[in-house]
């Protein structure tokens, strides 16, 4: 009974500590995410399962081992949601726009580049009106621009995982559109690679499934023409980006 106290405390503690001391402060002429959610989320869990573990694994020292648990789970639990945070902040920072937590914000037509995240990845989408010329898979010189910002970012963190996902339309048979996607995808993680990205980049040709909207009208058809890059931080966090 002692010790399901003291675990209540360490998690009110974590909690405390999680929303007070956190590093990265935004700044006030920059469009970023404060939330932190995630940072907060994973810090409470990891000091809670750092404080059982602690916990379990002593007989004499209960309590102070589950203080030392709860502190090493915090710091790891909270790191993973705060490099993702800190990521996204940086690259919406040097693309020209912030972290959006609109989901409906690929919708726009009037923006070229979303940058959003989960609790599992950040992801940037590109339009690709701007990012190649009609039925090509060559690079604009604006794409090539934009582009070099993501390599710079990714030459900081170069154990971020990157995926690069092509998107078309549904105009023509699925296998052309799938290889122009597929093209797409691999000039861009070409691209990156070239800027001196170092990181394990996987690309992958998505045809025209997972549309953002039906493919009835041009309008239609040129939102769902994209390209995401996604950025992960542990392998287990990667998803089918055709899919999800």
């Amino acid at each position: 009974m002692k010790f399901k106290k003291s675990l209540i405390a360490l998690t009110a503690a974590s909690l405390l500590v999680t929303s007070c001391t956190n590093p990265f402060t935004p700044k006030p002429t920059l469009v970023k995410d404060t939330s932190y959610s995630r940072t907060q989320r994973g810090a409470l869990l990891g000091a809670v399962a750092g404080a059982v573990i602690g916990a379990t694994t002593s007989k004499k020292h209960k309590f102070k081992d589950a203080l030392i648990g709860a502190a090493a789970g915090a710091a790891v639990g909270g790191g993973v949601g705060y490099l993702l945070d800190k990521q996204a902040n940086e690259i919406a920072e040097a693309l020209g726009t912030g972290v959006s937590k609109d989901p409906l914000a690929a919708l726009d037509p009037n923006r070229d580049i979303v940058v959003s995240k989960t609790d599992r990845y950040v992801k940037i989408m590109f339009r690709s009106s701007m990012m190649f010329p009609f039925d090509s898979a060559e690079l604009t010189p604006e794409a090539r621009q934009k582009v070099a910002k993501v390599a710079e970012l990714l030459k900081r963190y170069p154990d971020t995982i990157v995926q690069v996902a092509g998107f078309t339309d549904s105009k023509g048979s699925y296998e052309y559109n799938y290889q122009l996607s597929l093209k797409r995808a691999q000039s861009v993680a070409n691209f990156l690679r070239a800027q001196g990205a170092r990181n394990k980049i996987f690309v992958k040709g998505c045809s025209y499934n997972k549309p953002l909207v039906p493919n009835k009208t041009e309008a239609q058809r040129a939102l769902n023409r994209r390209v995401e890059i996604f950025l992960y931080n542990r392998p287990q966090d990667a998803v089918d980006p055709c899919v999800e």
